[in-house]
């Protein structure tokens, strides 16, 4: 999908007129409307008429139709000769049909080319709210991302009151906000019901006019010249339109320049009203002016609809307009610029802003549950997801995931996670928990949320450090990272370790690092059990779990971790005989010969995949990257596809038992509100079938073929079943980012790339180097060229799509950021943010 910058200017109303079924009169409400426009009634005179899509002869276009009673300009787009359904007039025009992007794109160029200094812009769509268009997409669909205001053209015949509501509903449903409805007036009462329906229910005025044939038998005194009928007819027409403009659409004329004026004032005061009232996430507040603050108006596929007001008419002064440190656009351009939403919406993006099918889906499970409470209850959405999920851990038949625990978000997963594994390692080793101080294992740099538990999962960072109740429970590894530098895919171990992991590898593709089996893990093998008979046997600590990000640590600086060394990690923690030295009662031999191979044995390995899960890294589980199964596996962030918070926690049978007691207390005591909440279970539902539907998409085939370590290797077969680790981000752009000076590192793999910046006072969260290459992207939207949003992680600059992110999208994004990198060393302001949460 292309970028695209919804319309929107100051002294520059713009209207879709959608009718609730064909034949309704979408053009009679555009002529009065036009009409109407251009008397006193309206401030300036110059009104523009847009028809995208039209079908018939050309004697009978509509937007000749409006030029000759309403006196505007007029222009129709895309004209096919049959009067039929533009699907099927498109596919007999011999030249097929154009695509959706085409349309869409069409329209706004347009309507920014021909947008008069003061006026109105008014587009009719053709048939009803989900007629297709000449793709076979319905037109609501199509023209989604311009998100345009609507007047929608109600339907006075039998049937009406249905089809009207349900047009308004689906216009809703897409995120359309209705201005008004306009309807012509009949004898069977469906001005009065709707009127009151829309007032009830949408708070939006409903709009009569008189149909020509009633206008015609009232003005039977009108002198009409003698002549043919068409003479006749366009004398009444006249009238009738001269006559209702007057009389019937001054107020809605007025409700729709009133709210353009309320929309535009709204915008405008968003940043100062949430600045008052709103304390923002990852934000130092101290001198934050207000102006920061990126007022996002909507959102749809890969792109925000950012707001950059421009100047008013009494202002001659842009400087004062200013939001997030660029410049408003040009007075002649619009207020909404889109931009690339780089961070994939702190990593919830899956499947696009505004998906359609999320949307009904969230709709029609709200509409059959609303919320309804899960202890000592099930419902079919959420039986339907976990069974679905432990089916997909469970592809090569090896998962020892058997149990489904349901949460709000990652935090708090990871939180019933490590609940889990605690509880099995003490029933185990005969601790009592209460008293005995238990830590955990895990890696340098991690993250694992916000909540108080979470927190203790990771050493002292800008994250925890200074909150009070942060203990750090645990002990972290160091770890050999993975990187492309000056074209060549290198494993690098921490500066002063090369004795404990080796010097400095290269290899030749990404491929050849994740090729376990044919590496040498002696060394990591070594190291690892040195450490922990030290910390075990020498120093008496005790531990409880193994809590790993497999593969890529998100917050802590999208480090790739080398995946030898979390393999080499899992695989010393369950099998090495140091372990079993923290145990009160070692089991007897009798015990182990009875345990399942699925049991966890040593410490239970929990996997935080809250990020890298779900595809983000290509593969439904970066589990598999390692060829390592957890015993407990967190699943947040695209879970729902971008829509809603949901978490689950996964977990082994034998960690299952290990809360079964005669006891209540000894179950599981863990819960909120809000568990397995119907709406997002069945939305998850819906995102797991569009994500298994995205392994046959050309786009995931092209990108995987890209970086197929032999040219042409997975040609012949289909790209779902190729083994090798591939990335969206372009082979070549990642081997030239890697190239430049100022670039010490570079990774991608599925949909996320991560450049680390040389910064010579130093690297981390304290960095400033990201900073400027961030902000120059961000303030190329106000050049009408693609603007990025991202964050950063100190010198680490970071982007990622979604999952349905097109190569054309994809490709622009590289070129940006190829034009701005080089001039990102130096110092630069420091930023109010820390860096990301999870």
């Amino acid at each position: 999908m292309s970028a695209r910058g919804a319309f929107l200017r100051r002294t520059v109303p713009a209207i879709q007129i959608y009718g609730a079924n064909t034949g309704v009169g979408k053009t009679v409400v555009s002529t009065l409307l036009a009409k109407a426009m251009k008397t006193a009634y309206w401030p300036a005179k110059d009104v523009v008429y847009l028809k995208p899509v039209s079908t018939g002869p050309e004697s009978d276009r509509d937007d000749r139709y409006v030029r000759r009673y309403a006196g505007i300009r007029t222009k129709t787009l895309f004209q096919f000769d049959d009067p039929v359904s533009p699907h099927i007039a498109a596919r007999k025009n011999g030249f097929g049909a154009p695509s959706d992007d085409l349309v869409c794109d069409s329209v706004s160029k347009f309507m920014h080319k021909v947008a008069p200094e003061k006026g109105a812009i008014i587009v009719e769509t053709a048939g009803g709210v989900l007629s297709p268009g000449p793709s076979g997409t319905p037109q609501a669909d199509i023209f989604r991302p311009l998100r345009l205001p609507v007047v929608l053209v109600g339907d006075h015949r039998l049937g009406g009151i249905a089809t009207t509501l349900s047009a308004a509903e689906s216009l809703t449903l897409r995120g359309y906000d209705l201005v008004a409805v306009v309807l012509p007036t009949g004898d069977l009462g469906n001005h009065d019901y709707l009127r009151t329906s829309f007032h009830k229910q949408w708070r939006i005025p409903v709009y009569d006019i008189p149909l020509i044939s009633d206008f015609d038998r009232s003005v039977v005194e009108l002198r009409v010249p003698q002549g043919s009928e068409s003479v006749q007819l366009d004398v009444k027409l006249n009238a009738y339109y001269k006559a209702i403009s007057k009389s019937h659409m001054p107020d809605l004329v007025k409700n729709i320049w009133s709210n353009h004026s309320r929309y535009l004032h709204d915008l405008d005061e968003m940043p100062a009203r949430a600045a008052e009232s709103i304390w923002h996430p990852f934000t130092q507040h101290k001198d934050r002016n207000a102006a920061e603050l990126l007022p996002l108006d909507s959102a749809h596929g890969d792109f925000f609809q950012v707001y950059r007001p421009s100047p008013k008419p009494e202002d001659k002064s842009d400087s004062s307009q200013a939001v997030a440190k660029v410049v408003p656009p040009e007075p002649n351009n619009s207020s909404l610029q889109s931009a690339f939403d780089g961070s994939a919406s702190w990593w919830t993006q899956g499947l696009g802003h505004g998906n359609r099918d999320l949307a009904l889906a969230a709709a029609y499970a709200a509409g059959r549950y609303g919320h309804v409470m899960f202890a000592g209850a099930v419902h079919e959405p959420a039986l339907t997801l976990a069974t679905r999920l432990i089916h997909l851990m469970d592809s090569d038949k090896k998962s020892r995931l058997r149990k489904v625990f349901f949460t709000d978000d990652g935090s708090t997963g990871i939180e019933v996670g490590i609940k889990m594994a605690l509880k099995a390692a003490s029933v185990r080793y005969g601790w009592d928990g209460s008293s005995t101080d238990i830590g955990i294992i895990g890696l340098k740099g991690s993250y694992h949320g916000d909540t108080i538990g979470a927190m203790d999962c990771s050493e002292p960072s800008t994250y925890n450090k200074k909150v009070e109740w942060y203990r750090g429970r645990g002990y972290w590894f160091d770890y050999p990272q993975v990187k492309m530098k000056k074209g060549k895919w290198t494993v690098e171990a921490p500066a002063g370790m090369e004795d404990d992991f080796g010097s400095l590898q290269h290899y030749e593709s990404l491929q050849e690092v994740f090729d376990l089996n044919n590496r040498d893990a002696s060394v990591y093998e070594r190291y690892i059990t040195e450490v922990l008979k030290r910390l075990i046997q020498d120093e008496g600590l005790k531990f409880g779990a193994l809590v790993m990000e497999p593969v890529l640590l998100g917050a802590g600086g999208m480090i790739m971790v080398d995946p030898l060394f979390q393999q080499t990690l899992a695989r010393v923690i369950r099998t090495s005989p140091i372990l079993a030295s923290m145990s009160e009662d070692p089991p007897s031999e009798t015990d182990s010969a009875t345990k399942s191979p699925l049991d966890w044995t040593g410490l239970p390995v929990v996997f935080d995949e809250v990020f890298t899960g779900m595809y983000r890294l290509g593969r439904f589980s970066s589990s598999s990257f390692l060829n390592t199964q957890a015993d407990i596996s967190v699943h947040a962030k695209l879970l729902t596809g971008g829509l809603l918070p949901l978490c689950v926690t996964l977990a082994s049978q034998s960690i299952f038992d290990a809360f079964l007691s005669d006891e209540k207390s000894d179950a599981l005591l863990h819960g909120h509100s809000y568990t397995a909440h119907a709406v997002g279970c069945h939305v998850a539902n819906v995102s797991m079938t569009k994500f298994t539907d995205l392994h046959r998409s050309e786009n995931w085939f092209r990108a995987a073929l890209d970086w197929a370590p032999t040219a042409g290797a997975e040609s012949g077969r289909p790209w779902q079943h190729a083994t090798h680790v591939w990335s969206m981000w372009s082979k070549k752009f990642v081997a030239d980012l890697s190239n430049k000076e100022c670039v010490e590192g570079v990774v991608a793999i599925g949909s996320v790339l991560a450049i680390t910046l040389v910064d010579e006072s130093g690297s981390g969260y304290n960095s400033n180097a990201a900073i400027k290459l961030r902000d120059a992207l961000l303030e190329r939207g106000p050049s009408n060229r693609l603007g990025i949003h991202s964050r950063v992680l100190g010198n680490v600059f970071y982007l990622m799509g979604s999952l349905t992110s097109t190569s054309h999208t994809l490709n622009e994004v590289e070129s940006a950021v190829a034009q701005h990198i080089d001039p990102t060393t130096g110092s630069h302001k420091t930023d109010v943010d820390i860096g990301d949460d999870q």
